[in-house]
């Protein structure tokens, strides 16, 4: 499970270098980006512009993690590409989170 870290003075930079976010990492993902998260208690990018296949057990990973912040710390998911993004349109968690479709930070 790779995820890239920058912190800023406004944000943590959360980029997500994995091709899959799936049944086999779900778990280890949402416990690595939750402890991320919650200990730098700042509004959260996560790029997610590497990953190309997200199942339910991903979702779930996402969606459980968004629980864990608190209401006033935004996530953003930046960067979706057409496969994740149909996944977060198909079960209507585009009206949940906060999707931005180009990603702010550079390769």
């Amino acid at each position: 499970m790779q995820l890239i870290v920058t912190e800023t003075e406004a944000q943590l930079v959360v980029i997500v270098d994995e091709a899959r976010i799936d049944a086999a990492i779900a778990t280890r993902f949402k416990d690595r980006l939750r402890e991320i998260v919650l200990r730098g208690k700042k509004p959260v990018r996560l790029d997610m512009r590497r990953v190309d296949f997200m199942d339910s057990s991903g979702l779930g990973a996402m969606i459980a993690v968004r629980k864990a912040l608190p209401e006033a710390l935004p996530l953003v998911l930046d960067g979706l590409t057409p496969n994740v993004e149909r996944v977060f349109r198909l079960t209507r968690m585009d009206s949940v989170f906060d999707i931005r479709p180009v990603a702010t930070q550079q390769e």
